[in-house]
């Protein structure tokens, strides 16, 4: 999977999750839009190809106003849908550039 078969999902699917980290999120309320301009401008830095019933992606993005927007997701070829399962604003203490975890 790349990123531009996540880019080309036609539909957005948010979780409950997802949907309540987006209200609750440290850094400030996380918007839909956010979401996408983050997939749009992002890159994979992590895969989760255990994760079930469909394999899952960490993309690490920024929004136009550079936001550091991190979002986890699943593509479901089938339908055209991505599923946002979570997003957040990553923490830079626990994150190195926002792509690689901190040990």
């Amino acid at each position: 999977m790349d990123i531009e078969k996540i880019r080309a999902a036609e539909t957005l699917l948010f979780s409950n999750h997802a949907k309540e980290e987006m209200l609750s999120e440290n850094y400030g309320l996380i918007h839909e839009h956010e979401v996408k301009e983050c997939i749009q401008s992002g890159e994979i830095v992590e895969k989760y190809a255990d994760d079930r019933p469909y394999e899952s992606f960490l993309v690490y993005g920024r929004t136009i106003n550079d936001r550091p927007i991190h979002v986890v997701c699943a593509v479901v070829e089938e339908e055209n849908k991505l599923v946002i399962i979570t997003t957040y604003e990553p923490n830079p203490e626990k994150w190195i550039n926002y792509k690689r975890r901190r040990r």
